[in-house]
């Protein structure tokens, strides 16, 4: 790929690329139907503060992301907990995951976060591997929790 490749924190005027990957995302993960909220959400959750991302970039489009928030873990301390990681398929395998993905540890470093954590589906064999191959550790005896406000 001979295209530059620009890694960059996202600034609102991204926020409908955003959400668009992340719908691209949930239909990977076989759940579309499990996205709730809109773009009006997105923006405001981003101008609160309560959300940030990484976009990846190439001739002017957004490519991939991650999007992430501060959480705090009461055995363990800060913690920057990475919620959505997305490449489009077609940019995979040129480094672009990469690239974002070490933006994101190296925003937790530059926050002070004593650790990160994220959610991967036990079947998405790619996200494991690549994960694996970052020395993280794949936990599988803690079980996830949800109640869901309708």
């Amino acid at each position: 790929m001979n295209e530059d490749i620009t890694i960059r924190k996202a600034e609102m005027k991204d926020l409908p690329a955003i959400y668009g990957l992340v719908h691209e995302l949930a239909v990977y993960e076989k759940a579309p139907e499990a996205l709730k909220i809109g773009i009006d959400d997105y923006l405001k959750a981003f101008k609160e503060g309560l959300i940030d991302s990484f976009v990846a970039e190439m001739s002017g489009n957004i490519v991939g992301i991650t999007v992430f928030y501060m959480t705090f873990s009461t055995w363990r301390g800060k913690c920057l907990y990475l919620e959505d990681f997305y490449v489009q398929p077609s940019y995979r395998k040129y480094g672009i995951g990469q690239k974002l993905f070490d933006a994101y540890l190296d925003e937790a470093k530059k926050r002070g976060a004593l650790q990160t954590k994220w959610q991967v589906l036990d079947w998405n064999e790619p996200a494991l591997n690549f994960y694996k191959k970052n020395n993280a550790v794949i936990e599988k005896e803690w079980w996830n929790g949800k109640i869901f406000f309708d």
